[in-house]
């Protein structure tokens, strides 16, 4: 889809607890609910008798596990991982988690970000004679935390997260203890909840609903978490100086589950509330407000509730088919986006309609989007977008396309509605956007907002290439 794409989830359940026999399949349902953070690969590690294993393939977590695969796995711990590859790492092998055997025995990592420094550190490594089998930040990660081990895992970490510069969530296990970590800026989530009376660590508070667990507290940026015997450790590689906090925006705008709660804030709520703020900033004559489905619909609420235009559905969502986001060509993407998607004609005949919808990428979706609503025989069709236009590629882990296909960097926003067939085009400001995040609970803090404004936190980045998952 024509959606900027997340780089991974990840889940881990710690030792401790009754078992009861069900975990595993907790976990497996735990990663489903995150599959939207990664569709390319999915894995689970585990903890038995000391040692580490797993089992990862490519696919979406359905397609990975079934039921014979899942009766083998059983241990101590689990660590479990969705991935999204981006533009390289598209084999099995490069699926996670990833697994280490060294001196002091064997280790799991899961990754979600990037780094921003990888090239760096992998050049000095393998100058030394380290030999990777991947080109992963997750492998370059799990082999720094493994040479620097001297029987205190969770020190290790916190030496090498010293190293370390980008936006990641990293967990660790190995055949005795468990440890999560967030880059000191709170650029990628990572929250603490409890699964069967286990401590555990998941990308996004939803999972733990899933698992029938529970949500304690989100990792706090820079705290390096060590779960062991029921209890949380906790240690800081470095906090952030005050005022540098910068959590992604886009987990707000997109990424994230709307039933999420991300460092105090609920996602859905966020959206509502932007959608609302949007119709103050650029209200439109209409007789429905449609949202695209599914990202869409809790601005388009928002924007109907502030507007006082109804809300309705108007396109409907096949459920039933298979990944299609990744395609090569322009004439393919519009074909996935054509299976994916029916306007409800009987609803968007002779309406004026609004379409709501959170961003707007490459343009290929919404364009086909309203043609098709026109076809449906609406007589008018304004575009109102919940997030400033995309005008920069990520650096922290998000699969950002080539700036020349970025719509809005290289039109205006008369010339992005003129190519779209839109009557009319609006996005929320960044004013805006951030007025939606303040009023919906949880801490106020500073967001990464890069792929709207161009700017980032300041790691010295400007010496060093986007490296991707």
């Amino acid at each position: 889809m024509d959606k900027l794409q997340e780089a991974c989830g990840i889940i881990g359940i710690s030792a401790g607890g009754e078992n009861g026999g069900g975990l595993v399949s907790k976990l497996y349902m735990g990663l489903i609910s995150i599959q939207h953070r990664g569709q390319e690969g999915a894995g689970i590690a585990f903890a038995k008798d000391g040692a580490v294993h797993c089992y990862k393939n490519k696919g979406l977590v359905s397609e990975v596990f079934n039921e014979q695969i899942l009766s083998l796995i059983s241990g101590e711990m689990y660590l479990g991982h969705v991935m999204y590859s981006g533009s390289q790492d598209k084999y099995a092998i490069s699926a996670q988690p990833y697994v280490v055997n060294y001196k002091r025995g064997s280790l799991a990592s899961a990754f979600n970000g990037a780094l921003a420094n990888a090239a760096e550190l992998r050049d000095e490594m393998e100058n030394g004679g380290t030999v990777f089998s991947t080109s992963s930040d997750c492998e370059l990660a799990a082999v720094l935390v493994a040479k620097h081990d001297k029987g205190d895992i969770a020190s290790a970490v916190q030496k090498v997260c010293g190293l370390l510069k980008g936006g990641y969530a990293m967990t660790f296990m190995t055949g005795k203890a468990m440890v999560g970590v967030r880059d000191p800026y709170g650029i990628r989530p990572l929250c603490i909840g409890t699964v069967d009376g286990r401590l555990a660590l998941a990308s996004e508070s939803c999972a733990f609903d899933m698992m029938e667990g529970a949500f304690i507290r989100d990792v706090a940026p820079g705290e390096i978490v060590t779960l062991y015997n029921g209890e949380i450790r906790s240690v800081y590689a470095q906090k952030p100086k005050s005022g540098e906090r910068a959590g992604c925006i886009f987990e707000y705008v997109y990424f994230a589950n709307p039933d999420s709660i991300l460092d105090g804030k609920s996602v859905y709520q966020c959206r509502e509330r932007a959608g609302y703020i949007l119709a103050q900033e650029s209200p439109a004559e209409a007789d429905i407000v449609i949202g695209a489905p599914d990202s869409g619909s809790p601005a388009a609420l928002g924007f109907s509730l502030c507007s006082g235009i109804p809300y309705t559905i108007g396109l409907i969502k096949n459920k039933y088919v298979g990944r299609t986001f990744i395609q090569p060509t322009q004439t393919q993407r519009e074909m996935s986006v054509r299976i994916k998607l029916n306007p409800i004609r009987p609803v968007l005949e002779g309406k004026r309609i609004v379409l709501v919808d959170d961003s707007i990428v490459r343009g290929t979706t919404m364009r086909y989007l309203i043609a098709a609503i026109r076809r449906a025989g609406a007589l008018e069709v304004h575009l109102r977008i919940s997030s400033p236009p995309v005008l920069h590629s990520c650096r922290f882990g998000v699969d950002t396309p080539d700036a020349n296909d970025l719509i809005a960097k290289n039109m205006t926003t008369r010339e992005v509605c003129e190519s779209l067939g839109a009557d009319s085009l609006a996005y929320i400001s960044t004013e805006g956007m951030l007025k939606s995040l303040e009023v919906c609970g949880g801490e106020n803090f500073g967001f990464c907002k890069g792929c709207f404004t161009g700017e980032y936190p300041n790691m010295d980045l400007q010496e060093y290439e986007q490296i991707l998952l």
